[in-house]
């Protein structure tokens, strides 16, 4: 199994062959060391993970019962678009040849139905935990790209962004802290 694996499992990502069985990992390019997520499978992390948090955090500026759950959300997703582009564009002016996704995959979308499905209290403390683990998976994937990844300028950006990644997660915990449904 490829050491990249336990990262790809984390986030829900199963690659799946025409057939509809599941496939092998793509073979890293021998550029990349054995350990690196491939050039491909980050860019596509990477958009999933902030179409998620857009997608999440719009629904948390609706339903949130707690003003800091809102305001926390609407940061998400300036921050998130924020990453968008930047990611777009960096793709774009490296040529690399990597496919932004345009939807969620099934991992993420049943996150969002679980999201949904919530109310009240139970929202707010569903979307923290949420947004704590969602933070801890990019920060894993943003150190490893960082650290190892094929391409320069997409490696340079990993490591700009990983600041604010870790000060989101920093928020991330303290809401889903002050965000527990009481049980009363």
């Amino acid at each position: 199994m490829k050491p990249f694996a336990p990262i790809l499992a984390a986030l829900g990502i199963v690659f799946v062959s025409a057939a509809g069985a599941p496939a092998q990992s793509p073979v890293a390019p021998a550029t990349q060391s054995a350990d690196a997520l491939p050039t491909e499978d980050f860019v596509r992390m990477v958009a999933i993970g902030d179409m998620f948090e857009i997608q999440s955090s719009k629904m948390a500026v609706d339903k949130a019962r707690d003003e800091t759950v809102k305001r926390f959300a609407r940061m998400m997703i300036e921050a998130h678009q924020k990453t968008s582009a930047e990611l777009k564009s960096t793709v774009e002016a490296a040529q690399i040849k990597a496919q932004i996704p345009s939807t969620l995959d099934q991992a993420h979308k049943l996150k969002l139905d679980q999201l949904r499905s919530a109310a009240g209290d139970r929202f707010d403390a569903t979307y923290g935990a949420m947004q704590v683990e969602a933070h801890q998976q990019a920060i894993t994937v943003f150190e490893n790209y960082a650290r190892a990844g094929a391409d320069a300028k997409l490696k340079e950006w990993a490591e700009a962004t990983l600041p604010t990644l870790k000060q989101h997660l920093e928020e991330a915990s303290k809401l889903r802290r002050e965000a527990q449904p009481s049980r009363s």
